[in-house]
């Protein structure tokens, strides 16, 4: 079910209190929900899943990314994200597929080659065609 980005990144489907479990087990010190509440009648309520991170030791934010797309302050809070510890992460929504986006975004607006970004989404199964061109933009704006 966990995906791996890099190292350090996981890419995750909607996960739920087991899936909390074998994350702490596999040593991710923090989860980020890509996924808004009430975006499903099935789905697992961001709060539900808090608790159980909390519980296990782990540290949870939410950024959530709604049909509509990204904004700054999306790609900015995970880009802070993903700085706030050198432990592996575990980034959900959905699909995995905004969790996705949403860090190639950031790594781009930290520098991140387009292309390594692009190559380590599809070794984990994710397409980054959506966010290409911006992906581009942000990763020239930081040469």
């Amino acid at each position: 079910m966990f995906r791996q980005l890099t190292e350090r990144v996981l890419a995750s489907p909607q996960i739920g209190p087991e899936e909390v479990a074998e994350a702490a087990a596999r040593g991710v010190a923090l989860i980020i929900n890509n996924r808004p509440d009430g975006e499903s009648p099935d789905q697992i309520p961001g709060a539900e899943i808090e608790a159980a991170a909390r519980a296990a030791g782990m540290d949870y934010v939410a950024i959530p990314v709604t049909h509509a797309g990204f904004s700054e302050p999306q790609v900015k809070a995970m880009a802070a994200a993903l700085a706030s510890t050198e432990a592996p992460i575990l980034a959900y929504c959905r699909s995995g597929t905004r969790s996705t986006l949403l860090w190639a975004l950031a790594r781009a607006s930290e520098g991140e080659s387009p292309q390594a970004l692009a190559d380590a989404a599809a070794a984990a199964g994710y397409d980054v065609t959506p966010v290409r061109a911006l992906l581009d933009m942000l990763a020239a704006g930081r040469s």
